[in-house]
């Protein structure tokens, strides 16, 4: 039976920053997420916000008015994160996303508010925790703007596994992946050439999950419902 007047968990986005985006006669500076990422948000029953960025030290402060965070795809996490040196194939720096994003994600795993990392959110994910990234790859990426699909092997008794139990088609676009995992992650699922595809913390009581997909650009809402349940279900606990 539906309950009525129950809030829905508010889940933050974090947003793309564009120097330059023209929308009707304007071309201006511009943070946005594309339409999916909210749609998937409020088709697994959850109400979404998006978080641009702010002061590194204000992570705490604003994701105290949240339920969960989903750190969105984007550009690559600059090397000087995990003490690499930058390959000539490697982006541009996005300085001010990724120390907002690192800080989100480190406040966040302090407070133990669900998160879901996609495609450069997990890289994110796993650099907070003092990963490392490979700068390249091939053939996760068919042409520039197009999305590929591939399938992904969950990786028995993981999370991931609880949530998605078969190999599944999945849409993505990254030419990078996770090479050293990060402090306290394992891996939840791989691509058939073995790449990284899902990482998490293997905590019952925390749901902290990235998959280096785009869950926006596809129907399954498995994993995302999976997200807004555990942020209800942290929102209904009173603060001490």
């Amino acid at each position: 039976m539906e309950v009525e007047n129950v809030p829905r968990p508010l889940i933050g986005i974090t947003t793309y920053v564009e120097e330059s985006t023209r929308y009707g006669v304007w071309d201006l500076p511009t943070s946005l997420v594309p339409t999916g990422y909210y749609e998937l948000v409020q088709a697994a029953g959850g109400a979404a916000v998006l978080l641009p960025p702010d002061e590194p030290g204000s992570a705490a402060e604003v994701l105290s008015r949240v339920d969960g965070l989903v750190v969105a795809g984007g550009p690559d996490v600059d090397p000087v994160h995990y003490g690499a040196a930058r390959d000539p194939r490697t982006g541009a720096p996005a300085t001010v996303r990724d120390h907002w994003e690192l800080a989100l994600i480190a406040a966040a795993l302090e407070s133990d508010i669900p998160v879901l990392g996609i495609c450069r959110g997990m890289q994110a994910l796993n650099v907070a925790l003092g990963g490392t990234l490979i700068q390249h790859i091939d053939g996760h990426v068919d042409a520039p703007g197009g999305t590929s699909w591939h399938p992904v092997r969950p990786v028995p008794g993981t999370r991931y596994a609880e949530l998605v139990p078969e190999e599944a088609q999945v849409p993505t676009y990254h030419h990078q992946a996770v090479d050293r995992l990060g402090r306290g992650l394992v891996v939840s699922a791989h691509a058939l050439d073995g790449t990284v595809e899902a990482i998490e913390v293997p905590d019952p009581e925390r749901w902290i999950l990235g998959v280096q997909w785009h869950p926006e650009r596809d129907k399954d809402t498995r994993v995302m419902e999976s997200l807004v349940s555990a942020a209800h279900a942290r929102a209904a606990v009173p603060v001490a």
